[in-house]
């Protein structure tokens, strides 16, 4: 080969983005294997590239002996030592050949190699460059769809957005600029895999670090992310700097900084959450906007029974779920929500429960296998002169009392909705 290769090999590597070690390598392996499909193999070949001349220079070694038996691997002495007047009978000569007698199916057999290896070398350089790079966000250019799945183009190479990562109201068409997470990065037998995500909570938390500088520098911490993708998400914060409020660099000034995090979501709620090491105190935040009035937590099983006044239960529990739902992947916690009135029932039920084996003929008045052998009238009358429930609230103290004493409300309201329907 008279071709000096250096200028090409320069060119391709700063097209391609390939190591120059791995290009010389391809092109060794590729001349290599040309020459050993001309001599079918009956030949022990090395190829190594000369960086002078910008060749590939194909040696031919042989095994000097005194009778020669295969003259494809063995060479006379005396023929040897034309060649080398030093060399001895065992010694392994080396000579140079001709490459430029390969034929032209050789030379298309090296075309082939070096285009593969070249592949292959692309492939491993975007592989290097994306596995370290999980968990950020980048920008693409929709070119196709696959069976639901969606082609982005990255620039350099193609990345899948899966149809479970993408957020149901969300439409793109050929053409259309997304910004995504990059959630996984493997190597699959066509080549490197980015997947990304427009679901991933990761995605809120990034979309943060961008709008907010405070969240950049480390100044306000996010904590938990919990997302129901394109319907509302919640996002915990805490600021490691006492004159910096977190919820409000978060908000930022009019809302600006939280809107824009909102227009990239299309329009996806946000609560801003401040986070605290307080697990009840975190779980009444998380319920916000509702209000609490009691949280038990049971530190074993990690969850917590919270009480809520009677007209903030629905509010609590939130459309279909969503708001406990939400609150319990933010805590991390099992949440489950009661209302006081039935919180004061429970509680009376404990009450009563303990002390039926002791209960006194008035006791016994309130109880339901009384109550369903009197009239609602009869029913009230009793309850209101027994001595039963002034004996029951006082036995109870503090919020217990409260609650008791609601519960006994409640009953008397619901006998006297009986009454009047009677």
């Amino acid at each position: 080969m008279n071709i000096n290769l250096n200028h090409i090999i320069d060119q391709v590597v700063k097209d391609k983005g390939i190591d120059r070690a791995v290009l010389v390598e391809a092109l060794e392996a590729a001349v290599l294997s040309a020459a050993n499909k001309k001599y079918r193999n009956t030949r022990d070949l090395e190829a190594h590239y000369n960086d002078e001349v910008g060749e590939v220079e194909v040696f031919e070694f042989v095994t000097v002996v005194e009778e020669v038996e295969n003259s494809y691997q063995e060479i006379d002495l005396g023929e040897a030592r034309e060649i080398d007047p030093d060399v001895e009978v065992g010694d392994s000569l080396g000579m140079k050949m001709d490459a430029s007698s390969f034929s032209r199916i050789a030379a298309q057999t090296a075309k082939q190699v070096i285009i593969q290896k070249v592949r292959e070398a692309e492939r491993e350089g975007v592989f290097n460059e994306f596995k370290d790079r999980i968990g950020e966000l980048v920008n693409g250019i929709v070119r196709r769809y696959e069976r639901g799945d969606l082609i982005i183009d990255l620039g350099r190479t193609e990345a899948l957005l899966p149809h479970r990562e993408q957020v149901p109201r969300e439409n793109y068409r050929q053409g259309d600029r997304v910004r995504a997470y990059i959630s996984d990065v493997r190597m699959a037998t066509k080549g490197p895999q980015i997947i990304l995500s427009r679901t991933h909570p990761g995605l809120l938390a990034e979309l943060f670090r961008i709008e907010v500088p405070e969240v950049a520098e480390g100044i306000v911490e996010i904590k938990a992310v919990s997302r129901e993708p394109g319907s509302r998400a919640k996002i915990a914060v805490v600021s490691h700097d006492p004159d910096v409020d977190p919820i409000g660099a978060c908000v930022g000034m009019r809302g600006a900084r939280v809107q824009n995090v909102v227009s990239e979501l299309r329009g996806e709620k946000i609560d801003i959450i401040n986070w605290t090491p307080d697990i009840a105190r975190f779980a009444c935040s998380a319920l916000a906007p509702a209000e609490v009035t009691r949280v038990y937590l049971d530190n074993e099983e990690e969850s917590l029974e919270i009480i809520v006044p009677d007209d903030q239960l629905s509010l609590a529990i939130g459309k279909k779920g969503q708001n406990v739902r939400l609150a319990a992947k933010l805590t991390g916690w099992k949440i489950d929500i009661i209302s006081e009135t039935r919180a004061a029932e429970a509680e009376l039920e404990e009450l009563t429960g303990g002390n039926r084996a002791e209960d006194t003929v008035e006791e016994t008045a309130v109880t339901e296998e009384l109550f369903s052998s009197m009239s609602a009238k009869d029913a009230i009358e009793a309850i209101k002169t027994s001595e039963f429930a002034e004996e029951l609230t006082s036995r109870a103290e503090g919020e217990t009392r409260v609650t008791v004493q609601r519960a006994l409300e409640a009953r008397l309201a619901e006998l006297a909705d009986v009454e009047s329907a009677e």
